[in-house]
């Protein structure tokens, strides 16, 4: 009987380097699908599904892998897509494809031609970026890195807004512990949550998907065990005073903005959420999302008329800053997201 692999083992196998050439169109694109599946997602849900071509692929929703609870209109899962193509453009171009990509609502079409390849920071980023549920170091960034940050953050009908003065972060904070003692506050929220958190490393790697309890900071344990645990320890206090902990020791917090509310944005905001994780991962940045505020909805709202936003939805809320190192999350198998 196979021994089953360990969990770095297999952080090792999912985040490793783009293949050489020699391994033939199909292999080429298989990996480059594994690039993709790199991408962030709401919950590590990995809600897609890639159809190949010869020289093109489509990605689409996985409606089966929805959060339904928090995240009722799909917001996040086309957000999910949105990073997944983001991830794809800059891996393409590191293997010599030119990727053409084409957003519809309910599908991306990429296109590839043949180009001379170039690896950028951005790419080599794809293998390390993470979520970074961490404290950080309190530090600030620098005038040029904040330029950097901003600037790659621009997409089509989408921007984004830096907030590092102190009271906007105290402001920010205060959405987010409101929208915690909400979501904690309701029974199907936590229920949710709680099966898409993997307990023990034998279920993150058996699933290769979902939120691995190491990687938020608490210890591996059994799911009978973890499931008791949560119950008793999630809290608002505790959720709250942890994420007060996160954000005072942030360098600053960065707001995505999208000009109307309709997939194709919500898909572009995916793309320069991801592209700004790839580029603070390049500058040795951590980031992680503190999305509370966005995903109660009379709290979005109120968070968009803070922010002067008018008719514009606040898409994602991001914090930012230099701290260490977390375990990284798993992938699910190529064969499991090619439809």
């Amino acid at each position: 009987m196979a021994e089953s692999p360990s969990y770095e083992g297999a952080v090792t196998a999912m985040r490793r380097p783009i293949a050489a050439a020699g391994t033939g169109h199909w292999g080429r694109l298989r990996d480059l699908l594994r690039q993709a599946t790199l991408a962030a997602s709401s919950h590590n849900t990995q809600p897609w599904k890639f159809t190949l071509a010869e020289r093109s692929l489509t990605i689409r929703p996985d409606f089966t892998r929805r959060t339904p609870i928090v995240d009722p209109d799909d917001h996040h899962l086309f957000v999910s897509l949105g990073c997944a193509t983001e991830n794809l453009v800059h891996a393409a171009l590191a293997s010599g494809l030119h990727a053409d990509v084409r957003i519809h609502d309910d599908s991306i079409d990429v296109a590839f031609d043949d180009t001379t390849p170039v690896r950028s920071p951005l790419f080599d980023a794809i293998p390390v970026r993470q979520c970074s549920r961490s404290i950080y170091d309190g530090r600030p960034l620098t005038a040029t890195e904040l330029r950097i940050l901003e600037d790659i953050t621009q997409g089509d009908g989408v921007h984004a807004v830096v907030l590092t003065a102190p009271p906007q972060i105290e402001t920010v904070l205060d959405y987010v512990t409101r929208g915690n003692t909400t979501q904690i506050g309701d029974r199907a929220f936590v229920e949710e949550l709680k099966t898409w958190i993997r307990f023990s490393e034998a279920e993150a790697v058996r699933t290769g998907d979902g939120l691995f309890s190491r990687t938020t900071g608490n210890p591996a344990v059994p799911r009978w065990l973890g499931s008791r645990l949560l119950g008793m320890l999630l809290t608002p206090k505790s959720e709250n005073d942890k994420c007060a902990k996160q954000l005072r020791s942030s360098a600053g917090v960065i707001v995505f903005v999208s000009g109307a509310n309709d997939r194709q944005h919500w898909i572009e905001v995916g793309r320069c959420y991801e592209r700004f994780a790839l580029q603070a991962t390049a500058l040795g940045i951590r980031t992680a999302f503190l999305n509370q505020p966005v995903e109660v909805a009379p709290l979005r709202a109120q968070l968009a008329a803070w922010l002067n936003l008018g008719a514009r939805r606040a898409d994602l809320v991001v914090r930012f800053g230099r701290g260490p190192e977390m375990p990284r999350s798993l992938r699910r198998p190529i064969e499991q997201v090619l439809a």
